[in-house]
């Protein structure tokens, strides 16, 4: 089991079960993601949803065997297995019930576009956050389009441009998160934002979301884009080298020596 779903009422907890990769995501782990936010967008016993991490960590971003399987998939197949993704992403920010992201450790690229996805988000004060993706050649393409409306371009470009960590106070400034506690207060602060969410119409909810998107001028024409990119940056000689020097634990070649 890769993804537990738990219901308390009209509560819904959706944990990333895989916690010996630090709840990386594989193909399998995306398609249940899909599936069950699929079920539960249209289930009317689900008023609220917490989206979190086994253990210690949120989400480290993708699956190490599944980068290293991507770097002999041709054309199609790349393509192909970058809309999975893009479809999980698509499913998260569209969600039309209250999302709010349990950020219990480390959220690292995919990990921290799924937190920027959620309508509000708590980190632990033991967490860190980043997207690490030009470290290894890559692009955060498909992760943009929603990262850049929570924090907006300034930001979008720090973060993705040094590629470095921060803490969850800098999320919290920056607007990515939405409140910082003691990794004690954690569950209790989450538990009570959720139930705090109930007290909204959940048709009504659901219009403002739509509303939101309509009024931050979200363009259709960019998730094809956007996936068009990565997968042509993936597929190039930049992240082919990146990702086989991460790999092997080397610096990546523009790295300079000395």
């Amino acid at each position: 089991m890769t993804v537990r779903v738990e219901r308390d009422g009209t509560i819904v907890t959706v944990t990333i079960e895989r916690p010996a990769v630090r709840n990386a995501l594989d193909p399998a782990t995306i398609d249940r993601l899909i599936a069950v936010f699929d079920e539960l967008g249209s289930d009317p016993h689900a008023r609220a949803i917490v989206l979190t991490g086994a253990g210690d960590t949120f989400c480290a971003g993708g699956d190490l065997q599944w980068m290293r399987d991507s770097l002999v998939l041709d054309d199609a197949a790349n393509h192909a297995d970058l809309q999975r993704l893009a479809i999980l992403f698509e499913r998260v920010w569209r969600c039309p019930r209250p999302l709010i992201g349990r950020v219990n450790g480390v959220a690292i690229g995919a990990g921290a576009a799924l937190v920027a996805c959620c309508d509000l988000a708590v980190a632990a004060d033991h967490s860190r956050i980043g997207f690490s993706e030009v470290r290894i050649g890559l692009v955060p393409a498909i992760f943009a389009r929603f990262v850049v409306p929570k924090i907006g371009v300034g930001h979008a470009r720090a973060l993705f441009v040094s590629g470095e960590w921060i803490t969850p106070e800098r999320a919290f400034e920056i607007g990515l998160v939405h409140a910082v506690v003691a990794r004690s207060d954690l569950d209790q602060t989450v538990r009570d934002l959720a139930r705090r969410c109930l007290a909204g119409a959940p048709g009504a909810i659901a219009t403002t979301k739509r509303l939101l998107d309509m009024l931050a001028g979200d363009d259709p024409t960019a998730a094809a884009a956007t996936l068009t990119t990565l997968a042509d940056v993936r597929r190039g000689s930049e992240a082919q080298a990146g990702m086989q020097a991460f790999f092997a634990r080397r610096p990546p070649p523009w790295i300079e020596k000395g």
